[in-house]
């Protein structure tokens, strides 16, 4: 099995790249949609945020109010910290959950939006980062996402830098390309990364 950390900037189109890698055949553990999932109605992850910071951050139907809550922590480092001590240690036993139930000479993905600013690098065999210009970042999310300018740079400023995530980076994906020649990228990466697992799986066998 070869773990592959995946990352990029909000905006770098990380889950674009990760939906063309498991057309090639990647196990994919979305941290995100973990996320999601572990502070969903009636969990202890939900429960937890709520105490937190309180009953405001609930919509009408009892699920998270994520535009709420979002405007709470991303204006305010601390507050962000107090959310990241709840959701990560709940999406981390989850993502190893999944990890285990895939094959051995799985190539897994995990696409973890945070890798850079919690340290994360050392859990995976390589780290593959998604890169893309603030300018392109900053056009996406407004124009797509259709957030304010203000908010699309508040989300951009409590990420890591570009270079931060960069620096950890064993391979680069650069998406500020069209569509077509980021196909051809990806598919040259997941060449790269079938090889290493089976070096890996190769490895290990003689060891054994």
């Amino acid at each position: 099995m070869l773990k592959v950390g995946l990352t990029g900037g909000i905006g770098a189109g990380k889950s674009e790249v990760s939906r063309l890698l498991v057309e090639h055949g990647a196990v994919l553990i979305d941290a995100d949609r973990i996320a999601r999932e572990v502070v969903a109605p009636g969990t202890p992850g939900l429960a937890a945020v709520v105490q937190a910071f309180g009953e405001e951050v609930l919509a009408a139907d009892g699920g998270l109010d994520r535009p709420k809550l979002g405007s709470i922590v991303f204006a305010d480092p601390d507050r962000l910290a107090v959310l990241n001590s709840i959701v990560h240690p709940l999406v981390g036993a989850r993502s190893r959950e999944l990890e285990s139930a895939a094959a051995e000479d799985a190539v897994v993905v995990h696409d973890v939006p945070l890798l850079a600013e919690n340290s994360l690098a050392p859990l995976y065999d390589l780290v593959v980062v998604v890169d893309a210009s603030p300018a392109t970042q900053l056009d996406r999310l407004v124009r797509l996402r259709g957030m304010t300018e203000q908010d699309a740079r508040a989300r951009m400023a409590a990420q890591a830098t570009r270079e931060k995530r960069l620096e950890i980076a064993d391979i680069v994906i650069d998406n500020d390309v069209p569509l077509d020649d980021l196909r051809r990228r990806v598919r040259e990466v997941w060449g790269d990364l079938v090889r290493r697992a089976r070096a890996s799986q190769g490895s290990q066998g003689a060891q054994e």
